[in-house]
């Protein structure tokens, strides 16, 4: 395989983008809209954010991702997004409605079961020895064309459900794209059809996943496999980036913004963004020119650092991460001058490729790449200014 085959191979998308019109027209027409609904963000609007809810599925469950409350049901669509209870008893029961995502099902600290897209089912564990336990669930898959509702823990027969762990104190959140989200990191074969890609993933062995539980810290994976800052995968759909999609819990409602707790300020966020941007060759039908592209990517970066900085303000560290593409250090070289041209708390960590095997489906990194990955983010983070 070429080394543009590679690159391109390592950074394909295989979720459905989903357009969206209103994006493109208002940045045309240079009107402020709002920032769910737009693809820039030079006239976003942030909405407050709100009190922790509770009640409902999240009754006994913690959570730190990004979750709608649909009446007695949690909606939501990034990959990642886990939900932790306690119980006293021999058993208990998870509910879900969901015919799209795959969930790994934790108990005591310990993988237990891989439901595949379960439906709308009661998953429970029985037989349990009397006491207290912890269950944690955690959705493996990206779904931006579908969200899965999760209707909370309940306690077997005898037992009962404990009041929901206590949220931590560190939180993290990683933005990103296909490397971010863990795709196709359980794979033993690069040669993934697109079914085979799904149930080869888990981000919950992603390196962001890795990294904030070797951290003792909360966190959320807010990836979208084949985008990019302004330019995604191959060219495909101009009209929406990943910045279009960054303020929804629910990817394919558009409009959608996350109703963000109070309770949500991470103390450092890990954004990978532009892998995607220059990973492939332009097109002839597409305006940019390599000058162009690399002056809009930075553009549109600062513009969203800007846009964090203001959602979390002074104190939370912002680490840009990049890495070569076999050929190109466009990427690298591009993410690496944003970060020169910051003032505040902004950090750029080279993401080293040496010694990762790319063994992932479509020459993405695999698993044990995932781990090197996060061994190597945690020695940046040792040294780095993160206030916790």
């Amino acid at each position: 395989m070429t080394s543009s085959r590679l690159a391109l191979a390592l950074i394909a998308a295989v979720v459905t983008v989903l357009p969206t019109a209103t994006a493109a027209e208002a940045a045309a027409a240079g009107t402020p809209v709002a920032c769910a609904a737009t693809d820039t963000e030079t006239a976003c609007a942030e909405p407050p954010p709100r009190p922790p809810r509770t009640g409902g599925a999240l009754v006994g469950a913690h959570t730190a991702g990004r979750v709608t409350v649909d009446g007695h049901l949690v909606r939501y669509s990034w990959p990642g997004v886990y939900f932790e209870g306690r119980f006293r008893g021999t058993g208990v029961g998870i509910v879900l409605d969901d015919a799209v995502n795959d969930y790994d099902v934790q108990l005591d600290g310990t993988t237990v079961a891989t439901l595949v897209t379960p439906g709308r089912a009661t998953y429970r564990l029985t037989g349990l020895s009397p006491g207290r336990h912890t269950v944690r669930l955690v959705k493996r898959t990206e779904s931006p064309a579908a969200s899965g509702a999760f209707g909370g823990f309940v306690a077997a027969a005898g037992g009962r459900m404990l009041a929901s762990p206590a949220a931590r104190h560190r939180q993290i959140e990683f933005i990103g794209d296909s490397f971010t989200a863990g795709y196709g990191n359980l794979s033993t074969d690069r040669e993934c059809t697109d079914a085979q890609a799904t149930r080869r993933t888990d981000a919950d062995l992603s390196f962001g996943a890795l990294t904030a539980r070797r951290l003792d810290a909360d966190y959320q994976l807010n990836a979208y496999s084949g985008l990019g800052m302004v330019r995604n995968h191959d060219g495909g759909a101009p009209d929406v980036t990943y910045r279009t999609f960054y303020p929804r819990s629910l990817l394919a409602v558009d409009g959608d913004v996350w109703d963000r707790p109070v309770d949500w300020r991470p103390q450092l966020v890990v954004v990978g963004l532009g892998a995607n941007d220059f990973a492939t060759d332009l097109r002839p039908d597409e305006a940019w020119t390599p000058q162009t592209l690399r002056r809009a990517y930075r553009d549109a970066y600062h513009g969203f650092l800007d846009r964090l900085r203001a959602r979390y303000g002074r104190n939370t560290l912002i680490v840009v991460t990049a890495q070569q593409l076999w050929t190109t250090t466009a990427f690298a070289e591009a993410a690496e001058q944003v970060v020169r041209e910051r003032h505040d708390r902004v950090r750029y960590w080279y993401q080293d490729s040496t010694g990762l095997d790319h063994g992932g489906c479509r020459w993405h990194p695999s698993r044990r790449d995932h781990e090197l990955i996060a061994d190597r983010l945690g020695a940046f983070l040792a040294t780095a200014p993160v206030r916790w």
